[in-house]
């Protein structure tokens, strides 16, 4: 009778598929693409908080400065509610930015005056437009209704973010 029993439930385990997985699985997991997006959301906003940090000392244009100030406040809070939602979903977020993000800052550090402040907008449009196009991606198509829902409200702080840089853009290649 036992044996018939656990018989008939791995049938129905088996005929379940993904769906008893996901309902068995622990509280807070996502899938690989929403733990990527959640991974690069943080490193890409802690690089915001780096090099607006950075553009807030050394820019010499006054519209680079204050873009600056802007994306350590704004990018401050959203990398806060995004640590929240990560540790709520069981995602442990990077400590420090990427290597890459690291080499950057290194970079930009160098350069001073009207140079500085072409870099600093140049990679703040690039960066802005991987990221408008990254949230919209996973405001519609994220697994987790969580994570969809908090990509969807961030969005329109980066498409701000993205129209002011491209307008400082158009100022500072004019100098």
């Amino acid at each position: 009778m036992i044996r018939a029993w656990l018989a008939a439930v791995m049938v129905a385990a088996m005929v379940a598929g993904p769906g008893l997985a996901l309902a068995r699985s622990p509280r807070g997991a996502v899938s690989d693409a929403d733990r990527k997006f959640l991974e690069e959301a943080a490193e890409g906003g802690q690089m915001e908080v780096v090099l607006g940090e950075l553009a807030k000392d050394k820019a010499s244009n006054d519209a680079v400065k204050q873009f600056g100030q802007r994306m350590v406040t704004d990018h401050g809070k959203a990398n806060q509610k995004l640590a929240q939602l990560a540790s709520g979903k069981g995602v442990e977020m990077p400590k420090q930015p990427p290597r890459k993000g690291q080499m950057e800052k290194d970079r930009l550090s160098k350069a001073s005056g009207a140079a500085f402040d072409r870099e600093y907008v140049k990679m703040m449009v690039e960066d802005h437009e991987k990221d408008v196009a990254a949230f919209k991606r996973a405001s519609q198509q994220a697994q987790d209704p969580d994570i969809k829902a908090w990509a969807a409200k961030t969005l329109p702080t980066l498409e701000s973010h993205l129209k002011s840089i491209k307008q400082i853009e158009s100022q500072v290649a004019r100098k």
